[in-house]
């Protein structure tokens, strides 16, 4: 059709040059100033008439022609979802059962039970120190323990039958008393020849061999036991999520070098708030069922501060901003059954950032089609043509 109309003006157009320019020479050939000028002001207005028309006949030709091209754009369905913000922090892994044992008594280290890497419950025996002859003493002392225990039960009956003075019943159960006392402390004593584990883990580290004498005090460590089964990550929060950022909230934890994350939840937050740096502490425990996680380990810890259970999400990319600073997108309007759609420039308030995606407050409706991939090369009101 197009071709039809260019051939058309162009004959028309030979024909008008043609005829006219038998005239324009017969008018020249008069040298009639007058007549030359008139006849130049009609071949003008005829021009600009001309023109008019061409420009009138390029556009029906780019709206009606069968070769007519719109932009080709891809768009994205705006919907509802849950949308979870996090605070992302960085902290090391600690447990409350990482000690040193020491001795409780100076002496030779006689025996050691365990090796580096046994497990260990609580209260089973480690090793044990030469008591220096201390378990003899109190085999005397149970002995004395139980003669003085005899007297006094004896002493005891007669005084219920009124026998014998009081003075002697007071003296047997004084005597039978103190005998308790001495072997209660004799085995207080000898217990600390024994070193105990104070609660369930590992033995990380055997400091002492045997043989070796120690004493309590600074330098005599004889083994480190840790627990892995309770390790936690302490992080400091700034003051500004303290509404945000409590108890039974998610946390996403990740350790590099593992190349694992888990997900807990936030055990306990701080009361107290650092004045030098303006945060809190948030304690998060750590499962650690394979045992792969060891104390100081680095990780990386994100923290729910803010949740939308309605949000719209978009991709920051597709997001441009006018001279007044407002945030805008486009959207394709309806879009007829061969997918063609006029583009509507929306502009939108947003909130928080997650990512490549951000959270849109205003602006948008569930159900709306945001120009994705050509956004940065249409414009309002445009006719666009939507890939499928």
């Amino acid at each position: 059709m197009k071709k039809v109309i260019v051939l058309l003006i162009a004959t028309i157009s030979l024909f008008s040059c043609g005829s006219g320019d038998q005239s324009v020479s017969g008018i020249i050939e008069k040298r009639n100033l007058e007549e030359i000028r008139a006849k130049k002001n009609e071949i003008t207005l005829q021009q600009n008439v001309i023109e008019a028309q061409l420009k009138s006949l390029d556009s029906a030709i780019a709206i009606l022609g069968n070769d007519e091209k719109l932009p080709l754009v891809n768009t994205l369905t705006a919907k509802k979802e849950v949308f979870n913000h996090y605070l992302e922090l960085q902290g090391d892994v600690s447990t409350k059962q990482n000690v040193l044992i020491y001795p409780e008594m100076a002496g030779t280290l006689q025996k050691v039970y365990v090796n580096e890497g046994d497990r260990v419950s609580k209260g089973q025996l480690l090793a044990t120190i030469d008591d220096g002859g201390m378990s003899s003493q109190l085999s005397q002392l149970k002995s004395q323990a139980t003669l003085a225990k005899t007297t006094f039960e004896r002493q005891e009956r007669l005084w219920k039958q009124n026998i014998g003075s009081e003075i002697q019943y007071l003296q047997a159960k004084t005597n039978y008393e103190s005998s308790e006392n001495m072997v209660s402390q004799a085995q207080s004593q000898l217990g600390k020849s024994s070193i105990r584990a104070p609660f369930s883990g590992i033995i990380d580290n055997v400091i002492k061999d045997q043989g070796t004498v120690v004493a309590p005090g600074q330098g005599s460590e004889v083994f480190r036991l840790v627990n892995l089964s309770d390790m936690f990550i302490e992080v400091e929060v700034p003051e500004t999520y303290l509404g945000s950022v409590v108890k039974g909230k998610e946390a996403l934890v990740y350790f590099p070098v593992l190349g694992d994350s888990i997900t807990t939840k936030i055990r306990e937050t701080g009361n107290f708030i650092n004045p030098s740096n303006r945060s809190f502490e948030v304690e998060i425990p750590v499962p650690n069922k394979e045992g792969k996680i060891k104390p100081n380990l680095t990780a990386k810890v994100n923290l729910n501060d803010y949740t939308n259970e309605n949000a719209i999400l978009i991709p920051t990319s597709i997001i441009s901003e006018n001279a007044e600073g407002d945030q805008y997108v486009f959207v394709a309007m309806e879009p007829n059954a061969d997918n063609e759609a006029v583009v509507k420039r929306t502009i939108i308030s947003t909130g928080k950032t997650q990512g490549a995606k951000i959270e849109v407050l205003t602006g948008l409706e569930d159900g709306n089609l945001i120009i994705k991939e050509g956004a940065r090369s249409v414009k309002d009101g445009q006719k666009v043509k939507i890939k499928n």
